[in-house]
């Protein structure tokens, strides 16, 4: 159970990420019981990790609602010219957008799609207004409203290498 592939991460590795991506206060001791390894071999692992890049961040998941971000909007955006320079421009600017949670540059009848999170309605309209309605790069934009929020999240499919 120990393949090590191009990237160096193993089934051991492979493992742990499928555990820690799911709750990253869980111990090393916990987590060497469930894969078979020690408490130490899981934190050196979790290091080299972390070193590599593997592991991007660490970070809480909140409740939107419960912070005054009540509106979750799925907005399809299309752009005029997609010069390399106008879209990286565009991309900075989704960047520094707090409403902004998620931006994606998609293939498609759109070139981006964001995930955006306001208060209410209002307060999306004064960012579409600052941010996409004032850009002259933007050809148009196409909200979708989302009424409930089924599923969410950013776990990766880990399988064990055959």
């Amino acid at each position: 159970m120990h393949n090590s592939d191009a990237t160096g991460i193993d089934d051991f590795d492979r493992r742990i990420l499928a555990l820690f991506q799911h709750d990253t206060r869980r111990s090393a001791e916990s987590m060497g019981a469930a894969v078979g390894l020690s408490a130490a071999a899981v934190q050196r692992r979790l290091k080299r990790l972390r070193e590599h890049g593997v592991i991007e961040a660490e970070v809480a998941k909140l409740a939107p609602q419960a912070l005054g971000a009540a509106v979750t909007l799925i907005v399809t955006v299309d752009i005029e010219r997609e010069t390399a320079a106008e879209l990286e421009a565009f991309k900075r600017r989704m960047l520094a957008c707090v409403e902004v949670q998620q931006c994606y540059y998609v293939t498609g009848a759109a070139d981006f799609i964001l995930v955006v999170l306001t208060p209410d309605m209002d307060s999306y309209q004064r960012f579409t207004e600052r941010t996409l309605l004032s850009d002259g790069n933007v050809r148009s934009f196409t909200t979708h409203v989302a009424l409930e929020r089924v599923k969410t999240g950013v776990a990766v499919p880990i399988a064990a290498r055959n």
